[in-house]
């Protein structure tokens, strides 16, 4: 793998992103972890790749639900980068792809504004047209793949055929798009990484919690969101990509942030907000598909209640039976609960979110949240 780095030139214009193309997982068993998606979450298998399409050195499955689309891939040789991968940091995130009009004015312009390349423009062709891609290093191990695939009519990329795998049976989820994305870095890398996102791909910052904020009796974190909207024109071309960034701070005890990186090894995506427009009747679903999700205390919703006061159409019965969290801010409210890790190692977890007009990330519960956090690291006795 050839590294391509130049010194920032910021006259020349940011790489023009029309949204997140798809995430792709690298895992130790592909096959099974997308069967987890597809039976748990409500994904469809839409496309497969492996050697009997092509490709001789690893299998992926590509899922879809709604407008969220994960790629599944698993090494089929001890050699392979994925299975390095997996041995150091376990099951994860390795690419976060972004769709643009022009891979190679993207993919120079992200150079020249002082990216570090992973994979210089090539194309991928079949009978179906072509994709043409390129590759940026981000945080730890993490890509940002350049995908153009307008000249494509195939079921996702070359080497890809349909899938044949059926649907798991299950009520219908109805998640709809990605809401955000947050990644872990090191201590004190937090600004270098926000300013990387500035620079490189020309988002702003939309918001920022210092560690008071974001704090319980033990642990403390902070955080930045990057986004490639405007405040005052929040709707770029194409889709918003959001970007949460947390670091540890000092606290009495390990913080989830500090778990995450002892266990990933490196930093990384630490989780996945899906959005719905039904919270209630998409996590009445993902409980009957067994996925277990952390729970709060019966006493935060005493407090949430008022915190609500004057919006009078939430379902509290059925938000406190499903352990949902509420929040307002001056645009609306959300709504929001948290599976537990969905990965062999506590790293990488699922946010499901339903937004009614609330713009933030859910400040009121972020006490509850990390306690709820720091019970789950307590039981294996890592806080």
């Amino acid at each position: 793998m050839t590294l391509v780095h130049h010194d920032p030139d910021l006259d020349i214009a940011p790489p023009r992103l029309l949204g997140v193309d798809h995430l792709e997982w690298w895992v130790g068993n592909a096959r099974t972890f997308a069967g987890f998606l597809c039976s748990a979450f409500g994904f469809e298998p839409v496309a497969y790749a492996g050697p009997e399409t092509g490709r001789a050195d690893r299998v992926s499955y590509l899922l879809r639900q709604g407008g969220i689309r994960f790629m599944v891939s698993g090494a089929l040789h001890p050699e392979s980068p994925i299975a390095d991968h997996v041995r150091r940091h376990g099951d994860g995130v390795r690419d976060i792809a972004f769709l643009v009009d022009d891979v190679d004015a993207a993919y120079d312009a992200a150079l020249a504004r002082g990216g570090t390349g992973l994979r210089s423009p090539a194309d991928d062709t079949d009978d179906h047209g072509t994709v043409r891609h390129a590759a940026i290093a981000t945080f730890g191990d993490t890509v940002h793949t350049l995908l153009d695939r307008s000249r494509y009519d195939g079921p996702f990329a070359p080497r890809f055929e349909p899938s044949d795998l059926s649907r798991p049976v299950g009520p219908d989820v109805g998640l709809v798009r990605l809401d955000h994305l947050v990644g872990n870095v090191e201590l004190g890398a937090l600004e270098r990484w926000v300013h990387f996102y500035e620079q490189v791909f020309g988002f702003s910052q939309l918001l920022h919690f210092d560690d008071d904020q974001i704090s319980t009796e033990y642990s403390a974190l902070m955080s930045t969101v990057v986004w490639n909207g405007d405040r005052a024109d929040p709707q770029p071309t194409g889709e918003l990509v959001v970007m949460p960034i947390n670091e540890p701070a000092e606290g009495r005890k390990k913080s989830q942030i500090e778990e995450y990186l002892d266990f990933y090894g490196t930093p990384g995506v630490q989780h996945i907000a899906l959005r719905t427009e039904d919270i209630v009747a998409t996590v009445r679903a993902l409980r009957a598909r067994g996925v277990r999700f952390m729970d709060v205390p019966a006493t935060y919703y005493a407090e949430a209640r008022q915190r609500m006061e004057g919006i009078d159409d939430l379902p509290w019965a059925a938000l406190e039976e499903l352990s949902i969290l509420v929040d307002r801010d001056a645009d609306g409210h959300l709504l929001q609960i948290f599976t537990e890790t969905v990965t062999d190692r506590p790293t990488v977890f699922f946010e499901i979110i339903e937004r009614e007009g609330a713009k933030g990330f859910g400040e009121g519960n972020f006490k509850a949240l990390f306690e709820a956090i720091e019970r789950a690291q307590a039981r294996r006795g890592n806080l």
